[in-house]
Order: C-alpha cells, then sequence, then structure tokens
C-alpha cells in the first residue's frame, strides 16, 4: 500500500503543472501560438491548440490515473520536445534551466509509464495493469 500511495502523490505532483499550463493555454490561445510562431515553427495556431489539449487532457489522466502509461509518454514527449525547441538556448541561463526542468520531468514520466499508476487510480480500480 505504500507504494501505491506514492504512485498517487507522484501522478498528483506530475499532473497539476500540466493541467494549470494547458488551462492557461486556452485562456491564451493566441499568446501561445504567438510564442511558438516566434521559433519558427510552421501552423502555430494548430500547435497552440495541440499543446492545451494535450497538457489539459494528458495532465488530468495523469491525475486519475487514466490510461496513464500513454499519458505519461505523450507528456515526456511534449516535454523534450518542447525543451528543444523552445529552451536550448546555451548562451541564456535560465532557458538552460528550463531546459533541463523539462527534461527532468520527463524522467519522471517515463518512471511512472514504466511502473504504471499503482492501485490508487481509474486503471488500477478497472483492472488494467497499473503496476508492472
Amino acid at each position: 500500500m505504500p507504494n501505491n500511495i506514492i504512485l498517487l502523490v507522484a501522478r498528483v505532483l506530475l499532473s497539476f503543472m500540466f493541467i494549470m499550463s494547458g488551462i492557461q493555454k486556452f485562456g491564451g490561445i493566441g499568446g501561445t501560438a504567438g510564442y511558438i510562431g516566434s521559433v519558427g515553427l510552421p501552423a502555430p495556431m494548430l500547435l497552440a491548440w495541440l499543446a492545451a489539449i494535450v497538457e489539459t487532457i494528458g495532465g488530468i489522466a495523469i491525475l486519475v490515473g487514466f490510461q496513464t502509461r500513454i499519458a505519461a509518454l505523450a507528456i515526456a514527449g511534449f516535454c523534450v520536445l518542447a525543451a528543444v525547441l523552445f529552451h536550448f538556448q546555451p548562451s541564456d541561463q535560465m532557458e538552460m534551466i528550463s531546459f533541463m526542468k523539462n527534461l527532468t520531468i520527463a524522467g519522471g514520466l517515463l518512471a511512472l509509464f514504466v511502473s504504471g499508476p499503482g492501485d490508487l487510480s481509474v486503471d488500477g480500480r478497472s483492472g488494467r495493469l497499473a503496476t508492472a
């Protein structure tokens, strides 16, 4: 049982930032699209909507432990892409800290992908493989 409690706490901590960030993107989708466009990516409005959806839906899925492994893998990929595309600026220490934080969060999400959400989750309650 202690491992299941720790996995629940891990899911809450990993999900909170993504849920909040996704909701904020929905509220300022034009600004998000502008930021995406500023680095030269194509279709910034489409990518802004996609980012908002992935962060919000993926964050909620991780929080409640629904399709956790898929959500964790998707958001880990999102973190790595965001790190490389937006934060890898060796001349800017703050951007490099954000780069490293994104990679660190991706590592935590990959650990969740491997471990599963634990029994205190929708996946665990429904009989899906909740733990490795």
